[in-house]
């Protein structure tokens, strides 16, 4: 068996809990320097890469600012840290369950993403916790959608992180979620939902092919009704992207506030926390796979459309 070759430690800390961005030069090119990889990879801009360099802000394993001159190396690294956006913070807090010396188990709140990606970056749950809990090495086991709520797992040691993703890789790990759509009394319920998902890189919603071997299951059973609404419990047996939201909708019961089905809204401004998803990660149960231990956690939070309807309609903060 061939061995990955190891990857040196960064020699930049974090800043405000985000790491710095890693490159490692590819085996085959014809560039002379690393200015001139950088340059072509990365399309930063006319002059930007040249400024950095001339900064000393992009840096080998060994902490060494690059030359606008060093030699192309291949299969080599080298460091710099990315301009973090100016984010809109995310008004809620993020609760801790569970904290041991191999894993933090957090509630989420809406609206915060599980990891830094795209225009998210310091305003994620990953980065909240580094710098909370003074933890620099957390990462995450898995990810929650942005806009949906509740249970997400972290470890806190890297060499660990692979145990605990290879348990959402295999399915072991026994989720449980909550919704809140509307009741439509001639929906059969409990019912099992499969189908076959694709979600397109670039393309904000999901959706089924017809005929094709299912890729995804659900189960779906009412909890709760009162008046037009009804709260479900969702079980999913995959874990595909948007799988619920999906599978809900194509029971025609899309859940509320969700700006993606049954049609795609138009883009809110980034300060818009109103009338946040109604989906919710309420139980996460698993035997840890270092420590033998049989875990199972609850999520505290409340879907605001359950709870207080009219509330979480005129987008307080207390829908959340």
């Amino acid at each position: 068996m061939t061995r990955k070759p190891r990857i040196p430690p960064s020699p930049l800390p974090q800043r405000r809990g985000v790491d710095p961005m890693r490159v490692k030069l590819p085996v085959d090119g014809a560039w002379e320097t690393v200015r001139d990889h950088l340059v072509e990879r990365l399309k930063a801009g006319p002059g930007v890469i040249d400024g950095m360099l001339r900064d000393g802000l992009i840096v080998g394993a060994d902490g060494v600012p690059v030359a606008p001159d060093d030699p192309y190396v291949p299969s080599t690294f080298v460091w710099f840290h990315r301009d973090l956006p100016d984010e809109v913070p995310v008004p809620y807090g993020i609760d801790v369950v569970y904290r041991d010396e191999h894993i933090v188990v957090a509630d989420k709140p809406h609206f915060l993403a599980t990891t830094p990606r795209g225009s998210h970056v310091v305003e994620t749950a990953l980065a909240r916790l580094r710098r909370e809990l003074g933890i620099p090495a957390l990462g995450a086991a898995h990810r929650l959608d942005r806009l949906t709520a509740g249970l997400v797992l972290f470890t806190v040691r890297p060499e660990e992180r692979g145990a605990y993703q290879t348990l959402f890789g295999e399915r072991r790990v026994h989720k449980q979620y909550e919704a809140v759509a509307a009741h439509d009394p001639a929906v059969e319920l409990p019912r099992t939902v499969r189908s076959h998902i694709v979600k397109e890189r670039g393309i904000i919603a999901a959706y089924e092919v017809q005929g094709a071997d299912p890729n995804s299951e659900s189960r779906i059973e009412l909890a709760e009704r009162t008046g037009a609404l009804a709260r479900y419990r969702l079980t999913p047996h995959t874990g595909r992207t948007h799988q619920l939201r999906v599978h809900m909708n194509t029971l025609g019961l899309p859940i509320l506030g969700d700006p993606v089905y049954p049609r795609v809204m138009g883009p809110v401004p980034p300060d818009d926390f109103r009338r946040p998803l109604q989906l919710l990660s309420r139980v996460l149960e698993f035997r840890d796979p270092v420590t033998g231990a049989d875990h199972r956690f609850v999520s505290a939070r409340e879907l605001g459309a359950w709870t207080s309807y009219d509330t979480w309609e005129n987008g307080s903060a207390g829908g959340q």
